[in-house]
This record gives structure tokens, C-alpha cells and sequence, in this order.
């Protein structure tokens, strides 16, 4: 067998040729024998699943983070010093964090094993010169498969016979119609969605009959192909997480600096090794914020629940805040942007054009101006009558109400012309049964048009659906609106055919012929001697977008978000789609960009860089191959671009995997596309990503927001060990003390943050540089003041109360309770970057207010039960002492506010 040569080119090569390569009889099929060794050589007809991580390492990796790593080190270093409650509270904080986070991951993705089901079907097999009937990963290369309307290609094929064949590709190809197939040898640079000889795994015949040698099996099909690319995607770090990295990095660097100048100033200063060693430990596990890793999970958690109620579901946690740093959308306009359903804008009968109002395959809205509707049984729409009933007589598809929604059988195109009728007020069953069938010419891509024969009022009447190129040349005469033959004007039908083309309409003819009675169809005597058809009217169809993609793309671009259409679909079409969402502007301008549709040709041809350029530039890619989307989304991510791609076919699932944010769509993606995919739409509609988007940014300011709100106390904390040691004096506060603010004030106070309202005006901020910290100059600024005030407020308080002769103990519960207490207050604070805590309202998130009252009883028991003095080392302190706490508390919320007002009001808070 000869297949080492070939690749992807069989469609270039005659019938003959293929079966030369392959060593295989068409007539006969392959032996049992020649089926083994192929077998042996090429294995069963299956897409190779990608070992995935087992649970183990999966479970290990969730502590590879920096921060999660140093909660570690500090753990064993505690324990090892014997101090085994802070120890415990280390452990249980960072195993509680590995497991949310394994429990997330445990979804893996199963890309390939849906990939592999797809394909995996029964199959009619021609060996040893006899029909079988075999499971679809039996086949090998050279088998002879035979085809017929309802088959699931079960592996790339090569036709050698096809009789009105037609084929749904739209998962491979993202052609929105069905395709016709042949078995003549086409151009070697022919695109795969044009390459009409081929079948392809996955796809399915939906009409006619015909016999293909299979030429490629499991990973060697375009599918398995396409499986490669996702498995050679990488899993890309989220913004998120590549910024929290950095920030962790240039945290722990900070933290370990302050812990080793504090254990150096220690022993310049005199103290013993052992007592600066454990002070260095203090300062470190007050500097780490214990509770970050937790409160981004839990936020993150929170967000996938919002966006579940606006019907985004989100398969992997950290997309949720990857949609809020979205910079570009990629697009797929088939199911996507559009219906998915075939729908007729415009009929053109009797020299009159009628308006067709209605989307989908519901047979709700009218033909005809709402001011002006026509009566199909008056003398004056005869022409527009026969128009419809020679679109649903000659016609091979059905329509039908499920339980859920109307739906289609056989040709989209054909099922949108029972649609027309019926808003119409006709239907196609009755039509049928009045005017049966008696003869017919099925549909064939060399002649481009459908010809049915029936008994209408005592005449033979023949209806002919096709391509106008083939209809109208044949036509000799055509109806008036009245129904009375005319001379054809043939200018006059050219010039709506090219206007309803350049609105982005596919174009169906219908024409009719008086036949003799007891006559029969004979396509050979119609093509020999000709037709004299009546031409009868025109059809405008296209695949309308969505109601609210129109919004939603405005909605994205006000939000500074560029939406980009890839699609395999035709450039025409993709162009008329793309005006109507407002992608590309009426005009011939988008924002800022002059229009280009680039084909998936021309993408072919550009290298790297020019490839950069074009993915800028462009707004409308059309005809292009999956490859080729991966190309175009790597292209943006070269740039620093977050990139979302949607999409619900086979062909989009690489792309979906390789960008930043992959968006599948649930009603009718396949299982492919949602198993590569972060989200899933659960209503298929585009508007829902608006909301995702505006749900991602919240999450981010509200993680933005704890961070900012938790920092200031560990900096604080550090710099109280530090002062102590600088001053030599006894430390204000232990190390256990320390744990206990950190992790009751982040579950009861920080995490209330995570509940905050999405800010007014969020979608209306430019998206967040890819590149730009997490904390800006002004934000860092007032981590600093706050830090500050913390060490004046506890330091001080800690010193006084020793002045009083107060104790040690009930010194350092003092110190613990200012640290507490101006938290408490300074959260206000940070429920807004810049507005007032009154102006977005002292209880618009109940939450805080039931984290601060659960805090209070908790200081109180720390302060005044004997169980808790003995464990924390506290004491009871004086009303005097919570008097002047409360003081620092309130002054620390003013001083913060009136910086928010006068110092920043000109600043924006990130997206």
C-alpha cells in the first residue's frame, strides 16, 4: 500500500489513482487478509486519548504555589519548634486551599475521549466482495464504505460514487449548509470545506447514496488531526494567577528581607539567636497573608454561582476572573453569533419584493410590510402563491414542533421554505397531500436544481428549486403578480438576485413547467433538448444572528473589548453578518479600522509577522480551517492579547483550548467543544457573555479589593516585630496571636469582600492591561498609610498600657484588639477603590455587617473567656482601653477616606 506519500491530497487525485495507492478492488473491497495487516500496521479506527495526570500528582501540584509553599516551610518550622497549635492552623489553612482547588481540577478534561465517541459508529463495509456491517473501528485504510442519508462518516473517505449526496459539515467546517458531494478529482490547493469528493469522520449524509475508500483512520483523519492540536495546546496560566505569581514572588522577597534584618538587628542589638530566630518567625508568619489562597478560591466560587444564574457555567475556576482581562473576542458565527437556523428574508415574486419578518424555524412572523400583508388567495399575489407552494412541494425536508422547540429534518435550506409557508398561512402536509408527488429529479451538484412532478388543477405542473445561474438561462417566460405569463426580464431579476447577494442572502430559484398529461420527468430529454421554464420567483435566506448578539457586541465594545468574526464559512456571508451585529460597521469602517475579510487562502500565505498584522487589523476572517483559528488566536496572544474564543463545533476545539478563555456553547455544541472549553453557555446566546465578562471583572476588583484590605494588617504586624526589636523591648504581640488575627479576620471580615455588588460603570472601563500589576502606585499607597497606622495605633497603645502598669498580657490584647478593630473599620473603606463607604451605602452587602458582629463575639472571648486567655496569653482590658481602640479605629477610616477624596479622586480602580 502507497500511503506513505500521501497525506492530505487525495482529493487532488482521479478515482483510479486512490485505489492504485491503496492497493484496494472498489468493486470488491479489501480481503480478510489484507484487513489484518493494515490493522496491524495502522491499529483500530480510534482517536488516541492523552494520558491525563493522575490524582496524586494532581493533588501535589495544588501546593506549588509560592505563597502556599512558604505556608508550608512555616508549618514544619513551627512544629519543629514545638508550637503546635500554630502549626495546626498553618496545615489545616494551606490542606483546605489544596483541596478546594483539587476538587476543581478533578473535572479533567476528556477533549479526546468525546473526540473518540464522535466518530465511533456501525458502518456498511464492502469486503471479499460482500456487504458487512461492522463497527466504524474496524475499518482500515483501502476499506470501501457505503453510504447512505443518516450515516456518521466513520472515517475520512475518498468518493468514487455519489448520488444526490449531501452532506452536514458544519462541526468540521463551519459551513452553516449542507454540502454536495461528488467524485471528481478537484485542484491540489482546493480548501477542505470545498472539497466536494471528500467525506470526513464525524459528519453526516443527509441525502442520496454513495461509496467512498476510506483514505485515513483514527489519529490520521482531519479529526484526529484536530485532536493533535488540542492536545498540543498548552494549559495557559491565567492572568490571575501569572500576577499572583509575581506579586508572591516580590512579597516572599520582602518578607524574607524584614525577617533576616530583624534577626540581624536582634544580635547586633545583643538577644540570643534562639529568641531573634522565633521573633524572625513571628514577623514572617504575620507578614504572609494566610488567607489570600483561600479567599481567591472562595471568591472565584462565588463568581462561578453568579454567572451560573446568567447562564454561564464555568468548568475551570480560575476563567471566572480570565473573563474579566479580556481584550479580544474570537467569534464563531455559525450557532453562535446566528441561529444556526437557515431563514428566509426576502421572496421576490411577480416582479414585486415581500419583506419575511421571523427568525429560526418558529413559523411566527409574517410575509409582507406589517402596514400591507398580502392574501395569498387574491388575484394580485398568484405569482407570490406559486413561489411558496414550488418551494414546499419540491422539497425533501420536514418540519415538526418537539417538546422543547420547532425543528427540521434533512436540508436547513429546504426546512426554511416550509417555514416561509407557513408564515404564509399555508402548510407544507396539506400541500403535499393535495398535490402529491408523481415524479421527480433529486438534486445534483453538477446540475444545481431539483425538479418534482404533480397534478395542480387538471395540468401536470413540474416546480424546478435551484441555483438561479441554472434556472434562469432556461427560462424562457415569467408570472406577473397576478400569475399571467410575461415576457421574462431577465435584467430585472439579475439586479435583486446581486442585491439580495450583497446583503449577504443565499439566492433560490423557482421556476415551473406545463407538462403534458401522463407525462414523466426525463432529465436526459431536459437536458438534451432543453427547458422552456416560467420562471417563478426568488428566495433570500441567510442564517440570522441572534437577537441580542447585536447588544452584546455593542455592550463588549463599549467596554473596550474587540470582537473579531472567525468563522469557515462563506466571506460574503460572514461580512453581512458581521454589518448586522455591528462587528464591522454599514459603512465600511469598524473603530478605528479599515474593513478587510481575509479568507482562510490568503491566511495561508502570510508569515508570522504578517499574520500579527492581520489579526489587528482584521475583523472578519472567513474560510478559515481549524489550524489556521489556533494560528490567529496565537497570533493575539503574541501580542499580550487575553483572548476568548467561541465556538460549538469540532473545528473550534483547539482554538477553544489554546485561548486564554474558551467559551463553548451548551444546546448545540458538540461534546468536543465542551470538553476543550472553560465555560459553557447554557442558552447558546453571545449576550450571555457580556455578563460573564461583567462577573469576571467583579470578581477581580473583589479579590483587588481583600488584597488591599489584608496586606496592611500583615505589613503592620511585621512592623510592630520589627519596632520591638529596633526598640528592645518585649514583643507586642506572639506569633500564635498573630495566626489568630490573620485567619478570623480574613474568614469574617476579608471574605465578606467576596459578596460585594459589581461597581455602576464597570463594563464602560477600558479592559486591564495583560501587562499591569495587581496593585497600582495608589493603591500601594495606601497599603503603606494603613500599615503605618496599625503600627502607631497597636505599638503605642502597647507601650501606654505597660506605662499604667498594666500587664504583659493584658498589654498584647490591647495591641491584638487595635489590629482587629481598625480592620473592622478600614473595611468600609475597601468596599469601594474611590467612592465614600456612604455613598455606596453602609448596608447594601449584609454580609459585612454579620462578619464584624461575629468578629466582636469573637475578641470578646478572647479577651474575657479563661479558656482563650490561657491558649492566646490575653487578659481582660478596661472600658478606658476599648474606648481609645475604637478611637484609632474611627480615626484610621477618616484618615483613609479623606485620602480616597483628595488625594486619588482622580484615580480609576482597576477592571
Amino acid at each position: 500500500m502507497k500511503t506513505s506519500e500521501r497525506k492530505n491530497d487525495w482529493h487532488q487525485l482521479p478515482v483510479d489513482r486512490v485505489a492504485e495507492h491503496l492497493e484496494t478492488a472498489l468493486g470488491d473491497g479489501l480481503s480478510d487478509e489484507a484487513v489484518n495487516a493494515r490493522r496491524a500496521l495502522h491499529g483500530e479506527n480510534r482517536i488516541t486519548p492523552k494520558p491525563g495526570r493522575g490524582p496524586l500528582l494532581r493533588f501535589a501540584l495544588q501546593f506549588s504555589q509560592p505563597l502556599v509553599v512558604v505556608l508550608v516551610i512555616a508549618g514544619a518550622v513551627t512544629a519543629f519548634l514545638g508550637e503546635w497549635v500554630d502549626s495546626g492552623v498553618i496545615f489545616g489553612v494551606t490542606l483546605i486551599n489544596a483541596l478546594i482547588g483539587f476538587i476543581q481540577e478533578g473535572r479533567a478534561e476528556s477533549a479526546l475521549v468525546a473526540l473518540a465517541r464522535s466518530v465511533t459508529s456501525e458502518v456498511t463495509v464492502l469486503r471479499g466482495g460482500a456487504k458487512r456491517r461492522l463497527p466504524s473501528t474496524a475499518l482500515v485504510p483501502g476499506d470501501v464504505v457505503l453510504l447512505a442519508a443518516g450515516d456518521k462518516v466513520p472515517a475520512d473517505l475518498r468518493l468514487f460514487r455519489a448520488k444526490e449526496l449531501q452532506a452536514i459539515e458544519s462541526a468540521l467546517t463551519g459551513e452553516s449548509t449542507a454540502v454536495s458531494k461528488h467524485h471528481k478529482a478537484l485542484s491540489p490547493d482546493t480548501l477542505l470545506a470545498e472539497r466536494g469528493n471528500m467525506a470526513y469522520a464525524g459528519t453526516v449524509m443527509i441525502r442520496g447514496q454513495g461509496a467512498g475508500v476510506v483514505v485515513a483512520t483514527g489519529d490520521a483523519t482531519e479529526t484526529g488531526r484536530i485532536s493533535r492540536l488540542i492536545a498540543e495546546a498548552p494549559d495557559l496560566s491565567t492572568p490571575l494567577t501569572s500576577k499572583m505569581a509575581v506579586f508572591s514572588n516580590w512579597l516572599l522577597i520582602a518578607i524574607g528581607l524584614l525577617a533576616v534584618l530583624t534577626f540581624l538587628i536582634g544580635l547586633w542589638r545583643g538577644e540570643s539567636a534562639f529568641e531573634m530566630f522565633m521573633a524572625a518567625v513571628a514577623l514572617a508568619v504575620g507578614a504572609i497573608p494566610e488567607g489570600l489562597p483561600a479567599a481567591m478560591t472562595i471568591t472565584l466560587a462565588i463568581g462561578v454561582s453568579r454567572m451560573a444564574r446568567r447562564r454561564a457555567i464555568i468548568r475551570k475556576l480560575p476563567a471566572v476572573e480570565t473573563l474579566g482581562s479580556t481584550t479580544v473576542i474570537c467569534s464563531d458565527k455559525t450557532g453562535t453569533l446566528t441561529e444556526n437556523q437557515m431563514t428566509v428574508r426576502e421572496i421576490f415574486a411577480g416582479g414585486v419584493s415581500y419583506p419575511v419578518s421571523g427568525s429560526g424555524y418558529a413559523p411566527t412572523g409574517k410575509i409582507g410590510d406589517e402596514a400591507d400583508l398580502p392574501d395569498l388567495d387574491s388575484p394580485d399575489a398568484v405569482a407570490l402563491r406559486q413561489c411558496l407552494l414550488g418551494g414546499a412541494l419540491c422539497n425533501d425536508a420536514g418540519l415538526r414542533k418537539s417538546e422543547r422547540h420547532w425543528e427540521i429534518t434533512g436540508d436547513p435550506t429546504e426546512g426554511a421554505l416550509l417555514v416561509a409557508l407557513r408564515k404564509g398561512g399555508l402548510d407544507e402536509g396539506t400541500l403535499q397531500k393535495q398535490f402529491p408527488r408523481l415524479d421527480e429529479i433529486p438534486f445534483d451538484s453538477a446540475r444545481q436544481y431539483m425538479a418534482t412532478l404533480h397534478e395542480i388543477e387538471g395540468l401536470r405542473m413540474a416546480y424546478f428549486k435551484g441555483a438561479i445561474e441554472q434556472l434562469l438561462p432556461r427560462s424562457t417566460g415569467m408570472l406577473d403578480a397576478a400569475g399571467t405569463p410575461v415576457p421574462i426580464d431577465r435584467r430585472q431579476i439579475e439586479q435583486r438576485a446581486g442585491e439580495m447577494a450583497a446583503a449577504g442572502l443565499r439566492v433560490l430559484a423557482v421556476g415551473r413547467l406545463v407538462c403534458l398529461a401522463g407525462s414523466a420527468l426525463d432529465r436526459e430529454q431536459l437536458e438534451r433538448d432543453g427547458c422552456a421554464l416560467q420562471f417563478v420567483g426568488l428566495f433570500g435566506m441567510i442564517d440570522p444572528p441572534r437577537p441580542k448578539a447585536i447588544s452584546a457586541v455593542k455592550a463588549c465594545h463599549a467596554a473596550g473589548i474587540v470582537v473579531k468574526m472567525i468563522t469557515g464559512d462563506h466571506a460574503l456571508t460572514a461580512l453581512s453578518i458581521a454589518r448586522q451585529i455591528g462587528i464591522v460597521k454599514a459603512g465600511g469602517k469598524t473603530e478605528n479600522t479599515a474593513l478587510t475579510v481575509l479568507t482562510g487562502r490568503e491566511l495561508a500565505e502570510l508569515d508570522d509577522d504578517a499574520l500579527r498584522r492581520a489579526a489587528h487589523a482584521v475583523h472578519v476572517f472567513a474560510r478559515v480551517e481549524p489550524e489556521q483559528k489556533l494560528r490567529l488566536v496565537r497570533a493575539l496572544q503574541a501580542d499580550g492579547e487575553v483572548v476568548a474564543m467561541t465556538g460549538d463545533g469540532v473545528n473550534d476545539a483547539p482554538a477553544l483550548k489554546q485561548a486564554n478563555i474558551g467559551i463553548a456553547m451548551g444546546l448545540a455544541g458538540t461534546e468536543v467543544a465542551k470538553e476543550a472549553a472553560d465555560m459553557v453557555l447554557t442558552d447558546d446566546d453571545f449576550a450571555a457573555i457580556e455578563a460573564a465578562v461583567e462577573e469576571g471583572r467583579g470578581v477581580y476588583d473583589n479579590i483587588v479589593k481583600f488584597i488591599t484590605w489584608t496586606l496592611p494588617t500583615n505589613f503592620g504586624e511585621g512592623l510592630v516585630i520589627m519596632a520591638a526589636i529596633v526598640a528592645g523591648v518585649t514583643l507586642p504581640i506572639t506569633a500564635l496571636q498573630i495566626l489568630w488575627i490573620n485567619m478570623t479576620t480574613a474568614v469574617f471580615l476579608g471574605l465578606p469582600l467576596a459578596f460585594e455588588p459589581i461597581e455602576a460603570g464597570i463594563m464602560h472601563r477600558a479592559p486591564r492591561q495583560p501587562g499591569t500589576p495587581i496593585l497600582d502606585g495608589a493603591l500601594i499607597a495606601r497599603i503603606v498609610l494603613v500599615s503605618v497606622l496599625l503600627l502607631a495605633g497597636s505599638f503605642g497603645l502597647f507601650l501606654l498600657e505597660l506605662e499604667r502598669g498594666h500587664t504583659l498580657a493584658e498589654a498584647r490584647t490591647v495591641a491584638v484588639n487595635v489590629f482587629v478593630v481598625v480592620e473592622a473599620f478600614y473595611l468600609f473603606n475597601c468596599r469601594s477603590f474611590e467612592r465614600s463607604a456612604l455613598s455606596i451605602g453602609f448596608f447594601s452587602n449584609p454580609t459585612v455587617w454579620y462578619g464584624i458582629g461575629t468578629m466582636v463575639v469573637l475578641q470578646l472571648a478572647l479577651t474575657y473567656v479563661p479558656l482563650m486567655n490561657r491558649l492566646f496569653s490575653t487578659a481582660p482590658i478596661d472600658a478606658r482601653a476599648w474606648a481609645e481602640i475604637l478611637a484609632l479605629g474611627f480615626a484610621a477610616m477618616l484618615i483613609v477616606g479623606v485620602e480616597k477624596r483628595y488625594l486619588h479622586r482622580h484615580r480609576r480602580g482597576p477592571t
